[in-house]
């Protein structure tokens, strides 16, 4: 069982974990990690996640492969459902956790506009566009004020943890969180989706979580109390356990 895990925004690929009877397969987006691209030259989505989606070729044309999970997290909903549209035959579940729920012809940024951008929000506050292209034209990335990301997203996470996360974090091309996604019954609906949420987390409030999981519900649902946005920090453990339980998960009847 392969388990492709799509890092969240500014992250990278560290985040991977290995669990029993499971294949790992972390990657970098692109101009993610060690990835060396500029995040201000990436414009697309398609360009963007273009690491995933060969990863996804090579599994699919080699012999006898198996189907992967996928594990998105943050705004990376858009990423493994876009994934998700083009690939639906390689992907048997797909696991969003403390992450947005785009539906057809939404974008991450439409999400995030409408629960969580605010000017009163932390997200509001932290957040720093960054004009590659000068300032007359749109933003070409986006990172965080680096004295607002521990309240932000490693708010219940151990100190070490949020150093070398602070530490590590990159900007994030702004085009594909911009990019309103088409997704099919026929392809993007014929996989098994499952969220998991984070009831302490100050980036994509636990409120706004259960109103898109209402708006378009997976199949289950699993909470993670008292964690942060970034559970495999500061609830690795229970992460862990909750993902070892969708992988053995049979298929539905």
């Amino acid at each position: 069982m392969g388990v492709a895990l799509e890092h969240g925004v500014g992250t990278n690929q560290y985040l991977c974990w290995r669990t029993p009877g499971s294949k790992p397969l972390p990657f970098d987006l692109l101009g993610s990690g060690i990835d060396p691209t500029d995040p201000n030259r990436i414009t697309s989505l398609a360009q963007y996640l273009k690491p995933l989606l060969e990863l996804l070729k090579r599994l699919g044309s080699s012999d006898g492969h198996e189907k992967v999970i996928l594990v998105g997290h943050s705004i990376g909903s858009a990423c493994i459902s876009h994934a998700m549209e083009c690939f639906p035959e390689l992907i048997s579940k797909a696991i969003f956790v403390s992450v947005t729920l785009i539906s057809n012809n939404q974008s991450a940024f439409d999400i995030l506009a409408k629960h969580v951008q605010s000017p009163e929000t932390l997200m509001a506050k932290a957040q720093v566009l960054i004009y590659g292209n000068g300032r007359r034209k749109p933003p070409t990335a986006i990172t965080f004020d680096k004295n607002l990301t521990e309240g932000l997203f490693f708010n219940t996470c151990p100190a070490k943890d949020v150093a070398l996360s602070t530490h590590s974090m990159r900007p994030t091309p702004f085009a594909p969180t911009m990019e309103k996604l088409s997704l099919t019954h026929l392809n993007y609906g014929t996989v098994r989706r499952f969220y998991i949420s984070t009831t302490a987390d100050q980036a994509f409030p636990f409120p706004a979580q259960l109103v898109l999981i209402e708006e378009n519900p997976p199949e289950r649902v699993y909470t993670l109390r008292d964690s942060d946005h970034c559970p495999f920090l500061s609830k690795p453990q229970s992460l862990h356990r909750v993902l070892l339980r969708i992988a053995h998960l049979n298929e539905k009847c």
